[in-house]
């Protein structure tokens, strides 16, 4: 006996809506991927010849990682009290200016933190609106570092 068409119907709708909700979990947010103290490795660097580039004035600094599928974002500040990226978001697509903004986590104001200058990295999953052929614009807080094309 064959399924009636309104059954056909009711199955292909259920599909289709499974597959929106699975397409939306997979959907990358700006959220972090990963954050940790210290530099991103280099893709280019040598096993051991870990070299921290000079950074006195504690400017960010970013850079595309695993062929520009993600984006690391360092911020020096004190280690007891690191500055975490929280979120990314596209200030200007890919054509337009390709530019993103990363917000960071706040902390609290009595917090007691250590006097020292510190690398911290957050790396991010690159957006889709921004591409790794143009020069992208990071902003963070005052801010603001170009990431060479890739």
């Amino acid at each position: 006996m064959a399924p009636s068409v309104g059954f056909r119907r009711a199955g292909f709708a259920a599909v289709a809506l499974a597959s929106v909700f699975l397409l939306a979990a997979c959907a990358a947010s700006g959220s972090p991927a990963e954050h940790y103290a210290g530099l991103p490795v280099s893709e280019h660097q040598e096993e051991g010849g870990h070299e921290e580039p000079e950074n006195e004035e504690g400017e960010p600094v970013a850079a595309w990682v695993g062929q520009g599928a993600q984006l690391a974002v360092t911020i020096w500040g004190s280690s007891s009290c690191p500055q975490v990226g929280r979120n990314i978001t596209v200030v200007e697509p890919a054509g337009e200016g390709n530019t993103v903004a990363i917000d960071l986590v706040e902390r609290p104001e009595d917090e007691v933190c250590t006097m020292d200058l510190a690398p911290y990295t957050t790396v991010f999953w690159t957006p889709v609106d921004v591409t790794t052929t143009e020069p992208l614009r990071v902003e963070v807080g005052d801010s603001a570092v170009t990431v060479p094309v890739k």
